[in-house]
């Protein structure tokens, strides 16, 4: 394994359940010293004393939130060699959501991951090393039925990632992006009929996602995919564009039936 997690200092954010409590769980097996994050303080604290890691409650999106989440992990772990920005929303609606829905969603999902940035990367470049793991999604490559908001700002949380990637990676900067499909989350569970129809069927275990990223980490891939199936809707979204979107106009109206009913 090209990451050794044994002693390295993870700081994951949105830890208290789902896909962050899944890598908190694995990195923890592997001898990581966590730092876990999350706007849920019971939800946080609960995970972290299950896997020993240090709980943070509190707004890990904001300037001031990500600042003092990052702040309190150097003092923690001496060193942030790992920073997961895995904290997402994901609000129904498209164009007609309100401007907050809109402004939280870009906080969140992509703001997040800027504002990290820009706390890590100073002492990452000094040092030669780090890596930044963002929980992007499938939405990010592909889209998301139901949820403009979610679907626009993980294209951007995607797109920042790239940058990142291609910016810094021969200054001794990793990036990789994870792009599950559905995953059996909260997240999951609130996109009701429309998301179930979608997704129900082939979501898996926050824990297979964590699977994904322990293989990643053995080879550095930037895209981390644990529904395989995702690279050929890629690819097909880039190369027949059309018949890509007239497949998921098809899924739409499959939706819309679904809901009528």
């Amino acid at each position: 394994m090209s990451f050794p997690l044994r002693g390295a200092g993870v700081v994951i954010t949105g830890g208290g359940g789902g896909i962050g409590a899944a890598l908190a769980r694995r990195f923890a097996a592997e001898g990581a010293r966590i730092v876990l994050a999350d706007l849920d303080a019971a939800a946080v604290q609960a995970v972290a004393a299950e896997v020993g890691a240090v709980a943070v409650a509190g707004d890990a999106a904001s300037v001031d939130g990500v600042a003092s989440l990052v702040a309190r992990a150097n003092d923690e772990l001496g060193e942030i060699d790992l920073y997961c920005a895995n904290a997402g929303v994901a609000p129904h609606g498209g164009p007609e959501a309100p401007e907050e829905v809109w402004a939280r969603a870009w906080d969140v999902n992509v703001m997040a991951h800027v504002r990290a940035a820009h706390e890590l990367l100073p002492g990452w470049l000094a040092r030669g090393r780090g890596r930044f793991l963002a929980t992007v999604s499938a939405a990010g490559l592909l889209t998301s039925l139901g949820s403009a908001p979610y679907s626009v700002t993980k294209h951007g949380a995607l797109a920042f990632a790239e940058w990142l990637s291609a910016t810094y990676r021969h200054r001794g900067i990793t990036v990789q992006a994870i792009c599950p499909q559905g995953v059996k989350t909260n997240m999951l569970a609130a996109t009701g009929t429309g998301g179930q129809l979608i997704m129900g069927a082939s979501a898996i275990e926050p824990s297979q996602v964590a699977d994904s990223v322990m293989a990643a980490f053995a080879d550095d891939r930037f895209l981390i995919l644990p529904h395989p199936e995702v690279a050929a809707y890629y690819a097909t979204r880039a190369t027949e564009t059309d018949r890509w979107l007239g497949g998921m106009n098809k899924l739409q109206r499959k939706v819309e039936a679904a809901q009528e009913r």
